[in-house]
Protein backbone atom coordinates (compact mmCIF):
# COMPACT_ATOMS: atom_id res chain seq x y z
CA UNK A 1 0.00 0.00 0.00
CA UNK A 2 1.13 3.66 -0.24
CA UNK A 3 0.90 6.42 1.63
CA UNK A 4 -1.92 8.17 1.79
CA UNK A 5 -1.98 11.38 0.22
CA UNK A 6 -2.57 14.67 2.58
CA UNK A 7 -5.91 15.37 0.74
CA UNK A 8 -7.35 12.37 2.85
CA UNK A 9 -7.12 14.45 6.21
CA UNK A 10 -9.58 16.63 4.71
CA UNK A 11 -11.92 13.56 6.13
CA UNK A 12 -10.78 14.02 9.58
CA UNK A 13 -11.48 17.01 11.84
CA UNK A 14 -8.08 17.67 14.04
CA UNK A 15 -8.45 20.61 15.64
CA UNK A 16 -12.01 18.61 16.85
CA UNK A 17 -9.59 15.67 18.38
CA UNK A 18 -6.73 18.41 19.90
CA UNK A 19 -9.75 20.27 21.97
CA UNK A 20 -10.87 16.87 23.21
CA UNK A 21 -7.19 16.22 24.35
CA UNK A 22 -6.47 19.69 25.78
CA UNK A 23 -9.76 18.95 27.72
CA UNK A 24 -7.82 15.85 28.97
CA UNK A 25 -4.35 17.30 29.79
CA UNK A 26 -3.95 17.25 33.66
CA UNK A 27 -4.93 13.28 32.81
CA UNK A 28 -2.49 13.24 30.45
CA UNK A 29 0.25 14.88 32.68
CA UNK A 30 -1.11 12.26 35.62
CA UNK A 31 -0.13 9.51 33.09
CA UNK A 32 3.25 10.87 31.97
CA UNK A 33 4.35 11.33 35.80
CA UNK A 34 3.15 7.64 37.23
CA UNK A 35 5.03 6.57 34.27
CA UNK A 36 8.31 8.52 34.67
CA UNK A 37 8.48 8.08 38.25
CA UNK A 38 9.33 4.55 37.84
CA UNK A 39 12.74 4.47 36.85
CA UNK A 40 13.81 2.04 33.99
CA UNK A 41 17.14 2.00 33.45
CA UNK A 42 18.94 -0.34 30.58
CA UNK A 43 21.04 -2.24 32.85
CA UNK A 44 18.81 -2.99 35.44
CA UNK A 45 16.25 -5.99 33.97
CA UNK A 46 14.34 -6.07 37.53
CA UNK A 47 13.51 -2.35 37.78
CA UNK A 48 12.71 -2.63 33.56
CA UNK A 49 9.88 -5.38 34.49
CA UNK A 50 8.54 -3.29 36.99
CA UNK A 51 8.29 -0.73 34.62
CA UNK A 52 6.54 -2.85 31.90
CA UNK A 53 4.08 -4.30 34.25
CA UNK A 54 2.87 -1.20 35.27
CA UNK A 55 2.76 0.16 31.39
CA UNK A 56 0.76 -3.40 30.41
CA UNK A 57 -1.98 -2.46 33.34
CA UNK A 58 -2.05 1.23 32.16
CA UNK A 59 -2.04 0.29 28.78
CA UNK A 60 -5.18 -2.11 29.48
CA UNK A 61 -7.10 0.81 30.92
CA UNK A 62 -6.27 3.31 28.95
CA UNK A 63 -6.74 1.34 25.45
CA UNK A 64 -8.51 -1.97 26.21
CA UNK A 65 -7.33 -5.09 26.24
CA UNK A 66 -5.12 -6.05 23.53
CA UNK A 67 -6.61 -8.36 20.83
CA UNK A 68 -2.99 -9.98 20.99
CA UNK A 69 0.08 -10.12 22.73
CA UNK A 70 3.25 -11.55 22.80
CA UNK A 71 5.81 -11.43 24.71
CA UNK A 72 9.72 -12.24 24.07
CA UNK A 73 11.35 -12.45 27.37
CA UNK A 74 15.10 -11.82 27.74
CA UNK A 75 17.93 -12.24 30.24
CA UNK A 76 19.84 -9.43 30.44
CA UNK A 77 17.75 -6.92 28.55
CA UNK A 78 14.10 -5.33 29.18
CA UNK A 79 11.96 -8.13 27.75
CA UNK A 80 10.03 -6.91 24.15
CA UNK A 81 6.09 -6.93 24.26
CA UNK A 82 4.10 -6.57 21.08
CA UNK A 83 0.19 -5.48 21.48
CA UNK A 84 -1.98 -5.49 18.67
CA UNK A 85 -5.40 -3.77 18.91
CA UNK A 86 -8.35 -4.30 16.07
CA UNK A 87 -8.98 -1.41 14.25
CA UNK A 88 -10.19 -0.51 9.89
CA UNK A 89 -7.67 0.02 7.77
CA UNK A 90 -4.05 -0.21 6.63
CA UNK A 91 -1.93 -1.48 9.65
CA UNK A 92 0.21 0.78 11.44
CA UNK A 93 3.80 -0.58 13.73
CA UNK A 94 4.11 2.21 16.68
CA UNK A 95 7.54 1.84 18.38
CA UNK A 96 8.31 2.65 21.88
CA UNK A 97 11.33 1.95 23.89
CA UNK A 98 10.87 2.14 28.07
CA UNK A 99 14.21 1.95 28.99
CA UNK A 100 16.50 5.53 29.67
CA UNK A 101 20.14 6.02 30.25
CA UNK A 102 19.12 7.10 33.82
CA UNK A 103 20.43 5.16 36.57
CA UNK A 104 18.92 3.93 39.59
CA UNK A 105 18.73 5.98 42.06
CA UNK A 106 18.20 8.86 39.78
CA UNK A 107 15.20 9.91 41.04
CA UNK A 108 16.64 10.45 44.94
CA UNK A 109 18.19 13.52 43.89
CA UNK A 110 16.45 15.11 40.79
CA UNK A 111 12.82 13.90 40.99
CA UNK A 112 9.84 14.59 38.54
CA UNK A 113 8.54 17.88 38.68
CA UNK A 114 6.05 19.60 36.79
CA UNK A 115 5.76 23.35 36.72
CA UNK A 116 3.09 25.08 34.51
CA UNK A 117 4.02 23.86 30.58
CA UNK A 118 6.92 21.71 31.84
CA UNK A 119 7.49 18.43 32.96
CA UNK A 120 11.24 17.69 33.96
CA UNK A 121 12.98 14.23 35.29
CA UNK A 122 14.45 11.38 33.83
CA UNK A 123 13.61 10.22 30.59
CA UNK A 124 10.45 12.15 30.07
CA UNK A 125 11.77 13.67 27.07
CA UNK A 126 13.89 10.16 25.84
CA UNK A 127 10.99 8.97 25.25
CA UNK A 128 8.15 8.30 27.87
CA UNK A 129 6.42 11.36 26.93
CA UNK A 130 5.96 9.98 23.32
CA UNK A 131 4.22 6.67 24.70
CA UNK A 132 1.96 8.77 26.49
CA UNK A 133 1.22 10.69 23.65
CA UNK A 134 0.56 7.89 21.41
CA UNK A 135 -1.94 6.15 23.77
CA UNK A 136 -3.77 9.60 24.37
CA UNK A 137 -4.10 10.20 20.64
CA UNK A 138 -5.52 6.39 20.15
CA UNK A 139 -8.08 7.77 22.92
CA UNK A 140 -8.94 10.86 21.51
CA UNK A 141 -9.85 9.25 17.75
CA UNK A 142 -12.25 6.63 19.79
CA UNK A 143 -13.82 9.85 21.75
CA UNK A 144 -14.48 11.68 18.37
CA UNK A 145 -15.72 8.68 16.53
CA UNK A 146 -13.44 8.13 14.35
CA UNK A 147 -11.63 4.95 12.73
CA UNK A 148 -8.52 4.09 13.34
CA UNK A 149 -6.27 1.70 11.81
CA UNK A 150 -5.16 -1.72 13.49
CA UNK A 151 -2.40 -0.87 15.44
CA UNK A 152 0.71 -3.11 16.84
CA UNK A 153 2.33 -1.28 19.65
CA UNK A 154 6.11 -2.41 20.16
CA UNK A 155 7.42 -1.63 23.71
CA UNK A 156 11.36 -2.48 24.21
CA UNK A 157 13.35 -2.30 26.92
CA UNK A 158 16.81 -2.20 25.31
CA UNK A 159 17.14 0.85 22.85
CA UNK A 160 19.14 3.03 24.47
CA UNK A 161 22.00 0.40 24.63
CA UNK A 162 21.57 -0.33 20.59
CA UNK A 163 18.72 -2.78 20.74
CA UNK A 164 20.79 -5.87 20.71
CA UNK A 165 17.78 -7.87 21.89
CA UNK A 166 14.59 -6.65 20.75
CA UNK A 167 16.06 -5.73 16.90
CA UNK A 168 14.67 -9.12 15.49
CA UNK A 169 11.76 -8.94 17.15
CA UNK A 170 11.00 -5.64 16.21
CA UNK A 171 11.67 -6.22 12.48
CA UNK A 172 9.25 -8.99 12.90
CA UNK A 173 6.22 -6.77 14.50
CA UNK A 174 6.65 -4.20 11.76
CA UNK A 175 6.37 -6.52 8.82
CA UNK A 176 3.43 -6.21 6.66
CA UNK A 177 2.51 -2.61 8.34
CA UNK A 178 1.93 -0.28 5.95
CA UNK A 179 4.11 2.39 8.15
CA UNK A 180 5.68 2.32 11.37
CA UNK A 181 5.55 5.45 13.51
CA UNK A 182 8.75 5.73 16.27
CA UNK A 183 7.57 8.59 19.33
CA UNK A 184 10.93 9.30 20.26
CA UNK A 185 11.42 12.63 21.00
CA UNK A 186 11.13 15.49 18.04
CA UNK A 187 14.35 17.43 17.19
CA UNK A 188 13.94 21.11 18.25
CA UNK A 189 10.14 20.27 17.44
CA UNK A 190 10.86 18.75 13.89
CA UNK A 191 10.18 14.95 13.29
CA UNK A 192 12.89 13.30 11.76
CA UNK A 193 13.06 11.85 8.57
CA UNK A 194 16.72 10.90 8.30
CA UNK A 195 18.90 9.34 10.52
CA UNK A 196 22.52 8.29 10.48
CA UNK A 197 24.31 4.51 10.50
CA UNK A 198 25.44 3.83 13.45
CA UNK A 199 28.60 1.15 13.65
CA UNK A 200 30.31 0.21 16.55
CA UNK A 201 33.76 -1.12 15.96
CA UNK A 202 37.30 -2.47 17.30
CA UNK A 203 40.61 -2.56 16.60
CA UNK A 204 43.09 -5.00 18.28
CA UNK A 205 46.56 -4.49 17.63
CA UNK A 206 48.96 -7.41 18.15
CA UNK A 207 52.51 -6.44 18.67
CA UNK A 208 55.92 -8.24 20.31
CA UNK A 209 57.27 -7.24 23.47
CA UNK A 210 60.86 -6.31 23.85
CA UNK A 211 62.60 -4.37 26.90
CA UNK A 212 62.34 -0.23 25.32
CA UNK A 213 66.08 0.16 26.29
CA UNK A 214 67.91 -3.17 26.30
CA UNK A 215 66.25 -4.08 23.31
CA UNK A 216 64.14 -2.26 21.49
CA UNK A 217 65.05 -3.28 17.95
CA UNK A 218 63.26 -6.61 19.25
CA UNK A 219 59.83 -5.36 19.63
CA UNK A 220 56.74 -4.19 17.05
CA UNK A 221 54.89 -1.86 19.39
CA UNK A 222 51.44 -2.52 19.07
CA UNK A 223 50.72 1.07 20.50
CA UNK A 224 53.16 2.54 17.49
CA UNK A 225 50.24 0.65 15.06
CA UNK A 226 47.53 1.30 17.00
CA UNK A 227 48.12 5.69 16.49
CA UNK A 228 48.63 4.74 12.51
CA UNK A 229 45.38 3.25 12.27
CA UNK A 230 43.63 5.88 14.45
CA UNK A 231 45.13 8.72 12.09
CA UNK A 232 44.10 6.42 8.92
CA UNK A 233 40.20 6.26 10.53
CA UNK A 234 40.17 10.12 11.50
CA UNK A 235 40.98 10.86 8.03
CA UNK A 236 38.29 8.50 7.06
CA UNK A 237 36.24 11.53 8.57
CA UNK A 238 34.13 13.35 6.03
CA UNK A 239 31.76 16.17 7.51
CA UNK A 240 30.05 17.07 4.07
CA UNK A 241 29.45 13.46 3.53
CA UNK A 242 27.88 13.47 7.17
CA UNK A 243 30.45 10.53 8.01
CA UNK A 244 32.02 10.60 11.27
CA UNK A 245 34.49 8.16 12.46
CA UNK A 246 35.90 9.02 16.49
CA UNK A 247 38.38 6.77 18.12
CA UNK A 248 36.90 7.26 21.85
CA UNK A 249 38.80 4.91 23.60
CA UNK A 250 42.45 3.61 23.22
CA UNK A 251 44.26 1.44 25.59
CA UNK A 252 47.50 -0.86 25.49
CA UNK A 253 51.05 -2.17 26.90
CA UNK A 254 51.79 -2.52 29.86
CA UNK A 255 54.86 -0.36 31.47
CA UNK A 256 56.77 2.55 29.89
CA UNK A 257 59.84 0.41 29.81
CA UNK A 258 58.18 -2.19 28.05
CA UNK A 259 57.97 -2.02 23.85
CA UNK A 260 53.79 -3.04 24.18
CA UNK A 261 52.89 -6.31 22.77
CA UNK A 262 48.70 -5.19 22.62
CA UNK A 263 46.87 -2.16 21.51
CA UNK A 264 42.91 -1.65 21.39
CA UNK A 265 40.90 1.39 19.61
CA UNK A 266 36.94 1.62 19.80
CA UNK A 267 35.35 3.16 17.14
CA UNK A 268 31.99 4.69 17.16
CA UNK A 269 31.09 5.36 13.28
CA UNK A 270 28.02 7.48 11.72
CA UNK A 271 27.38 7.45 8.47
CA UNK A 272 24.60 9.14 6.47
CA UNK A 273 24.02 7.02 3.81
CA UNK A 274 24.63 3.40 2.15
CA UNK A 275 27.43 4.76 0.12
CA UNK A 276 29.24 5.90 3.00
CA UNK A 277 28.62 3.23 4.90
CA UNK A 278 30.28 1.05 2.04
CA UNK A 279 33.92 3.40 2.19
CA UNK A 280 34.06 2.78 5.77
CA UNK A 281 33.83 -0.93 5.21
CA UNK A 282 36.78 -0.48 2.65
CA UNK A 283 38.73 1.75 4.74
CA UNK A 284 38.13 -0.77 7.86
CA UNK A 285 39.14 -3.76 5.89
CA UNK A 286 42.16 -2.41 4.76
CA UNK A 287 43.76 -1.47 7.75
CA UNK A 288 47.20 -3.71 7.58
CA UNK A 289 50.04 -3.48 10.32
CA UNK A 290 53.37 -1.66 9.25
CA UNK A 291 55.65 -3.89 10.78
CA UNK A 292 55.15 -7.33 9.32
CA UNK A 293 55.32 -8.68 13.21
CA UNK A 294 52.75 -7.02 14.16
CA UNK A 295 48.68 -7.98 13.33
CA UNK A 296 45.60 -5.67 13.25
CA UNK A 297 42.38 -7.38 13.20
CA UNK A 298 38.57 -5.30 13.27
CA UNK A 299 36.04 -6.89 15.15
CA UNK A 300 32.22 -4.97 15.31
CA UNK A 301 29.65 -4.14 12.87
CA UNK A 302 27.11 -1.87 11.88
CA UNK A 303 24.61 -1.18 15.27
CA UNK A 304 21.87 0.47 13.06
CA UNK A 305 21.38 0.65 9.28
CA UNK A 306 21.37 4.17 7.71
CA UNK A 307 17.25 5.51 7.55
CA UNK A 308 17.80 7.42 4.50
CA UNK A 309 14.63 10.05 3.37
CA UNK A 310 13.41 8.09 0.90
CA UNK A 311 9.96 8.80 -1.03
CA UNK A 312 7.97 6.82 1.06
CA UNK A 313 9.71 8.78 4.63
CA UNK A 314 8.85 11.97 2.61
CA UNK A 315 5.34 10.81 1.92
CA UNK A 316 4.89 10.35 5.75
CA UNK A 317 6.10 13.48 6.72
CA UNK A 318 4.00 15.26 4.14
CA UNK A 319 0.65 13.41 6.12
CA UNK A 320 2.29 14.67 9.27
CA UNK A 321 2.18 17.89 8.29
CA UNK A 322 -1.21 18.13 6.53
CA UNK A 323 -2.13 16.83 10.13
CA UNK A 324 -0.18 19.72 11.50
CA UNK A 325 -1.10 22.88 9.37
CA UNK A 326 -5.06 22.17 10.42
CA UNK A 327 -3.87 23.48 14.15
CA UNK A 328 -1.82 26.01 12.74
CA UNK A 329 1.32 24.21 12.84
CA UNK A 330 3.96 24.28 9.97
CA UNK A 331 5.55 20.88 11.44
CA UNK A 332 9.21 21.01 10.02
CA UNK A 333 11.49 17.92 9.64
CA UNK A 334 15.18 17.46 10.23
CA UNK A 335 18.16 14.91 9.53
CA UNK A 336 19.75 13.35 12.97
CA UNK A 337 22.86 11.92 13.32
CA UNK A 338 21.55 9.56 16.42
CA UNK A 339 19.65 6.36 15.97
CA UNK A 340 16.52 5.25 16.35
CA UNK A 341 14.52 1.41 16.33
CA UNK A 342 13.27 3.29 13.43
CA UNK A 343 16.17 2.93 11.43
CA UNK A 344 15.47 -0.82 11.30
CA UNK A 345 11.94 -0.14 9.98
CA UNK A 346 13.48 1.94 7.30
CA UNK A 347 15.99 -0.80 6.25
CA UNK A 348 13.00 -2.74 5.84
CA UNK A 349 11.92 -0.54 2.92
CA UNK A 350 8.76 0.75 5.36
CA UNK A 351 7.50 4.49 5.24
CA UNK A 352 8.71 5.34 8.23
CA UNK A 353 8.02 8.14 10.33
CA UNK A 354 10.44 9.36 13.30
CA UNK A 355 10.44 11.93 16.29
CA UNK A 356 7.07 12.25 16.69
CA UNK A 357 6.80 12.13 20.20
CA UNK A 358 7.46 14.77 22.77
CA UNK A 359 8.37 18.76 22.18
CA UNK A 360 11.13 19.42 24.69
CA UNK A 361 14.89 19.45 25.03
CA UNK A 362 18.12 17.68 26.72
CA UNK A 363 18.08 14.09 26.00
CA UNK A 364 20.39 12.60 28.20
CA UNK A 365 21.14 15.13 30.26
CA UNK A 366 20.05 16.94 33.76
CA UNK A 367 17.91 19.38 32.12
CA UNK A 368 15.70 16.91 30.42
CA UNK A 369 11.78 18.02 30.04
CA UNK A 370 8.91 18.36 27.73
CA UNK A 371 6.02 20.56 27.19
CA UNK A 372 2.46 20.05 27.99
CA UNK A 373 0.97 22.03 25.37
CA UNK A 374 3.60 20.23 22.68
CA UNK A 375 2.13 16.72 23.89
CA UNK A 376 -1.50 17.53 23.59
CA UNK A 377 -0.53 19.01 19.90
CA UNK A 378 1.86 15.99 18.83
CA UNK A 379 -1.48 13.49 20.14
CA UNK A 380 -3.12 15.54 18.03
CA UNK A 381 -1.24 15.43 15.17
CA UNK A 382 -0.14 11.48 15.64
CA UNK A 383 -3.75 11.15 15.66
CA UNK A 384 -4.63 12.58 11.95
CA UNK A 385 -1.65 10.81 10.72
CA UNK A 386 -3.32 7.24 12.43
CA UNK A 387 -6.79 8.25 10.82
CA UNK A 388 -5.39 8.65 7.44
CA UNK A 389 -4.72 5.49 7.46
CA UNK A 390 -8.45 4.01 8.46
CA UNK A 391 -9.98 6.41 5.92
Amino acid sequence: MTVPGPSVLAAVDVPAVHRLLAGWRAEIVADLVAYAERETPSDDPGLLAKGLAHLEAWLADRLGPPSARVHHEATAHGDVVVLDHDGVGAPLTLLAHYDTVWSAGTLDAWPVRVEGDRVSGPGVFDMKAGLVQAVWAVRALRAAGVAHPPLRLVLTGDEEIGSPFSRPHIEAACAGAAAVLVFEASAGGAVKTARKGVGLFDVHVRGVESHAGLDPAAGASAIDEAARAVRVLHDATDLAEGTTVNVGVLRGGTRPNVVAGSAEARIDVRVSSLAAQRRIDAVLAGLRAHDPRAAVTVTGGWNRPVMERSPAIGSMYALARASAAQLGVDLPETAVGGASDGNFAAALGLPVLDGLGAVGGGAHARHEHVSVDGMVERAAVAAGVMAAFAV
